[in-house]
């Protein structure tokens, strides 16, 4: 066992030497927090890119029976939501496409805060649930035309709320 020498000193951080190593980890964490924050909102731009591509599939998949149309260009008599779309109404649209949607939570871009999750496609279902925009003039004979997006879009100089869309 070796004697303790009195002179010997605890090796310890000096204060300033606790201040410049906080000082360097606030540096790197102003660094890295702002390329977080950009994933983060990236991330949610390819969850609304990949909700359009599932509500885009759905309107190829939705058949009213006789028809090819979209539901915004089939009669209610028929089993589509052309009268209310005709009236801004949105919701109807995807409530008669509600089968292949399964969930309300698809109608809902991550980014969007200013809306709400709906439980079910019956009861309280509006346009309140609904993120994208759906164009109404769209047809497949028409591939210029915009069948759906998100607010994200502006044509012709001006912003595209969610709702529909007339040219």
């Amino acid at each position: 066992m070796k004697p303790r020498c009195a002179n010997r000193r605890n090796h310890a951080l000096t204060r300033v030497e606790v201040t410049v190593i906080i000082a360097v980890l606030a540096v790197l964490a102003a660094v890295i927090l702002p390329v977080l924050a950009i994933d983060r909102r990236r991330s949610k731009r390819i969850n609304c890119a990949n909700n359009l591509h599932g509500i885009g599939l759905v309107f190829k998949v939705w058949e009213p029976g006789q028809s090819d149309d979209y539901p915004m260009r089939v009669s209610t008599e028929r089993g589509g939501a052309m009268e209310p779309a005709e009236h801004g109404n949105v919701a109807p649209i995807f409530q008669v496409m509600s089968n292949e949607l399964g969930t309300p939570k698809i109608l809902i871009c991550p980014a969007d805060t200013n809306r709400f999750t709906a439980t079910n496609f019956s009861s309280g279902f509006g346009n309140q649930n609904v993120s994208y925009f759906v164009g109404v003039d769209a047809a497949d004979t028409y591939p210029q035309r915009i069948l759906s997006g998100d607010d994200n879009l502006s044509v012709n100089g001006s912003q595209i709320k969610s709702g529909l869309l007339i040219f």
